[in-house]
């Protein structure tokens, strides 16, 4: 199994602090968000390389950042926000560039969470040629409106998957967290082929749910989707109350 991580975005909400610092490498908690990541993939005892997807702007910083010889940046090229090759694009990217032909975990880097992975890849591997979503039920059919909701049938399988529904038939929505087999990797190409949008990983899933078999893994715990600088504060501080580190009313990336 291979691992991409998606950091190839301009994170435009959270200007300025991402005019110089990309968003997976600003702090959390202390840490990196890149890092609190890489500690989950750890926990996939499989994965035997991690290839983290950025942009030209950003490249020269995660190529700083690097930890370990597992991890290989991947520079899409693209400079602005208009030029970019959307998270789908990106995904693509990489498994042309990285001669990818394996199984396949991807998460995005702004995609906080604190399950196991591997907890994940075993039901996931339980449901044999299939792929893969990991949902988290945030109990409130209003805020989901602005998430990916899924169905499921009594065997977890995905029935439905809608991006920010008017009128949503559940609370589990999709997390930036996915697997998908090998056999289901050249069908990213057809999406895109087809002419469907290159953003926005979860309208692959939608889209690929209808061709093969997709299953939803529910977890519980916490779970943090950083868009904003109110969502980054918010984080930041409850991994920083882990860490027994002193609360903060404004996010700064010191």
């Amino acid at each position: 199994m291979e691992a991409i991580i998606l950091a190839a975005g301009y994170a435009t909400r959270l200007r300025p602090l991402t005019d110089t610092i990309a968003k997976p490498l600003l702090p959390v908690g202390g840490r990196r968000m890149l890092d609190w990541i890489l500690d989950r993939i750890d926990d996939v005892n499989d994965v035997d390389e991690i290839h983290v997807v950025t942009n030209a702007r950003y490249a020269p910083s995660f190529e700083a950042w690097r930890t370990s010889d597992r991890v290989t940046i991947h520079d899409d090229g693209t400079t602005t926000n208009e030029d970019r090759l959307g998270a789908i694009g990106d995904i693509r990217f990489v498994i042309e560039r990285g001669r990818i032909d394996d199984d396949l975990l991807v998460v995005a880097g702004d995609n906080l969470f604190d399950f196991n992975l591997g907890d994940f890849v075993d039901f996931w591997r339980s449901k044999g040629e299939a792929s893969a979503v990991a949902l988290y039920d945030v109990g409130d059919l209003e805020l989901v409106k602005q998430l990916g909701v899924v169905d499921l049938d009594a065997d977890d399988r995905v029935t439905r998957f809608v991006e920010k529904p008017e009128h949503p038939t559940s609370t589990l929505a999709a997390t930036a967290s996915y697997l998908y087999h090998r056999a289901h990797l050249p069908l990213i190409e057809r999406y895109l082929t087809e002419g469907n949008s290159p953003d926005q990983p979860g309208r692959l899933v939608a889209w690929l749910h209808e061709q093969v078999p997709v299953y939803g893994y529910r977890f519980e715990g916490e779970w943090f989707d950083i868009g904003d600088k109110e969502q980054l504060l918010v984080a930041d501080n409850r991994l920083r109350a882990r860490a027994g580190l002193p609360q903060r009313a404004e996010y700064a990336p010191e």
